[in-house]
């Protein structure tokens, strides 16, 4: 009774000294700090349903959105530069929400190392070392995903130590509620950021050594060791995967309008996004010649073939007009296709097929896409690709294959959907 009523004290201090720090003049500074540029903007993407593209995974982000949506924020702060005002901006939400989060790590670091120990003295100080780190402090009381991170980080780990505490309890309903909530902990940590995978490989490694010592105990049957190794197969592994895409399913549901993530992604998949140029267009399901397209690259991030008026710089091969990739819409993305022996148009539709010589025409510089045996300026293994000709008129290395990736001769090149092969370039989406 003693020791309980000593473990309550303390945990109760460390609660109430956690809730005094963390929310100490939550509200200030009143102005955009550090990385709430990024972070707060993006809950404002969600909160209007503008579509973006980020390095990280959505949960963090949607839920500093639904944060600031459930507090009154309605999304249309810019957030443009650290130090810029709130005005009139209910952004006080957001900040608690991150903070509640954030403060978590303070008392789940208490209950781990009290699982993994039972001393009250090892569960305190650990709590008093991230209870004082003025690091995760400050952290803490902004709108980022990183208090976010912790907290989920921290719950997959007690979430371990309470699996393991219950060892000698398996398959009760309490050892499957933990189970389960480790399961769903990991899924919500690489959600926020992938970093969080490290903490699915220290669950992992725990779950490998409690599994080896299940199969080391001789006095169970193999088929007690398949039953523990199938409930963590569906809660640790089959939950967080189901959990993740559907995070990524919920994301892709919300930002369902037009934004400037457009650009990385396919004509096909921006054809849904509302205010997008492509949204509901009607276009030729048939590529034919005398059609101005755009070619979209698949493996560098999704860019359009670009051209302008700049050369190349000086002793980096040819000094002829540049050739590049771009990932946003521009004038400069588009492209006459044409005959490979004539500048002249059929009269009547003329389709293009898998084998068929082409050129193609930038139809702002009027100059061919072009290559021949100069070194690339980058990527040394390969040649350098220019804009050369006037009106385009060029030479005969203007001239490309058409081939259609898994296709066969005779294959038309369809817009949106069918994946190209030039005769010196990488895969293009027409």
């Amino acid at each position: 009774m003693y020791i309980c009523r000593n473990w309550w004290l303390l945990f109760g201090i460390i609660i109430i000294l956690t809730i005094g720090t963390r929310f100490y003049k939550v509200t200030e500074p009143q102005h955009v700090c550090w990385d709430e540029t990024h972070f707060g903007k993006m809950g404002s993407w969600y909160i209007n349903r503008t579509f973006f593209f980020d390095v990280h995974p959505p949960l963090g982000k949607m839920l500093i959105a639904l944060s600031g949506y459930l507090t009154g924020y309605n999304g249309t702060f810019a957030f443009e530069k650290p130090g810029d005002k709130y005005e009139n901006v209910k952004y006080v939400g957001m900040r608690i929400f991150c903070t509640l989060l954030g403060a978590t790590t303070v008392p789940l670091s208490f209950l781990t190392v009290w699982d993994l120990t039972k001393s009250t003295n090892a569960a305190m100080l650990s709590a008093v070392f991230i209870l004082f780190d003025v690091g995760l402090l400050t952290l803490n009381q902004y709108i980022l995903l990183d208090p976010i991170l912790l907290c989920f980080m921290m719950c997959a780990t007690w979430g371990m130590t309470r699996i393991g505490s219950l060892r000698h309890q398996p398959f009760t309903s309490s050892w499957w509620s933990w189970l389960i909530f480790t399961g769903v902990s990991l899924a919500c940590t690489i959600s926020v950021k992938f970093v969080g995978l490290f903490v699915v490989l220290l669950v992992g490694l725990y779950t490998i050594n409690e599994l080896w010592r299940e199969l080391g105990d001789l006095t169970k049957p193999i088929s007690y060791v398949s039953k523990h190794l199938m409930a963590r197969f569906c809660c640790l592994i089959m939950l967080p995967v189901f959990l993740y895409m559907l995070f990524f399913y919920i994301h892709l549901q919300v930002l369902n309008k037009s934004g400037s993530g457009d650009g990385f992604y396919s004509s096909e998949f921006q054809s849904l996004l509302k205010g997008n140029s492509l949204y509901n267009a009607t276009m030729p399901r048939q590529l034919a010649y005398g059609a101005t397209i755009t070619l979209k690259n698949h493996r560098t991030g999704g860019g359009y073939l670009h051209s302008h008026w700049h050369l190349y710089p000086e002793e980096v091969g040819a000094r002829q007009q540049q050739i590049t990739t771009y990932s946003h819409k521009d004038d400069n993305n588009l492209w006459l296709i044409k005959k490979y022996d004539t500048d002249d148009i059929p009269s009547e539709p003329v389709l293009v097929k898998q084998g068929d010589l082409i050129r193609l025409e930038h139809v702002i510089t009027k100059r061919n896409l072009h290559s021949h045996k100069e070194i690339a300026p980058i990527s040394k293994k390969h040649y350098q690709v220019t804009g050369y000709g006037e009106n385009g008129t060029g030479d005969a290395n203007d001239v490309w294959k058409i081939l259609i990736a898994n296709g066969k001769d005779g294959d038309i090149v369809e817009t949106v959907t069918r994946d190209i092969i030039n005769k010196r370039c990488h895969v293009i989406q027409i």
